[in-house]
């Protein structure tokens, strides 16, 4: 994960001002090899006949391949030719005039702004095992999106990257 924390400075066309992966944490990978252990026992004791690496050689990749995919999500903000910050989230991005304001969250009051006090319109991506959020106002009139809601594990260093690559 890099984050960039010299947001004061301005960056050239197109640098990447904030980049931040939604990782899984690390003690996963060995969780899930302790998780395959016991299935590989069982398909032993139930299939005698299957030898011990089948399970082993399947269930792995496939694990593998699922925390691989939960770490896709990437938060970043790039600046375009006129200096205007991009944020993109995951497969969505919005340009940097549309932002109203942006508001940390902490991992204790996620969970009411995701629950009964989310609207329905609103863009969310959320990771259980990150802490924080943002929440981004939006300004345009014409997206029905009213805010965004993502997780990030730097929200502090993400905000200051917003604020400081507004546009003069």
């Amino acid at each position: 994960m890099i984050v960039r924390r010299h947001a004061r400075t301005p960056a050239p066309s197109g640098a990447v001002r904030f980049d931040e992966r939604l990782s899984v944490p690390w003690w996963w990978w060995p969780l899930a090899a302790v998780i395959i252990v016991p299935i590989v026992i069982s398909v032993r004791l139930g299939h005698p006949g299957v030898p011990e690496w089948v399970p082993v050689v399947v269930l792995a990749p496939l694990a593998a391949l699922a925390l691989i995919r939960l770490s896709r999500q990437r938060v970043t903000v790039t600046e375009d030719r006129d200096g205007e910050p991009l944020l993109r989230v995951g497969p969505a991005s919005l340009p940097g005039r549309f932002i109203a304001g942006a508001t940390s969250v902490t991992a204790a009051d996620k969970q009411s702004l995701l629950g009964p006090e989310l609207n329905p319109s609103a863009f969310v991506l959320h990771r259980p095992w990150v802490g924080p959020a943002v929440r981004v106002e939006l300004s345009d009139p014409e997206d029905p999106t009213p805010y965004w809601v993502f997780s990030v594990r730097h929200p502090e260093a993400l905000l200051e990257c917003l604020r400081s690559a507004r546009p003069r």
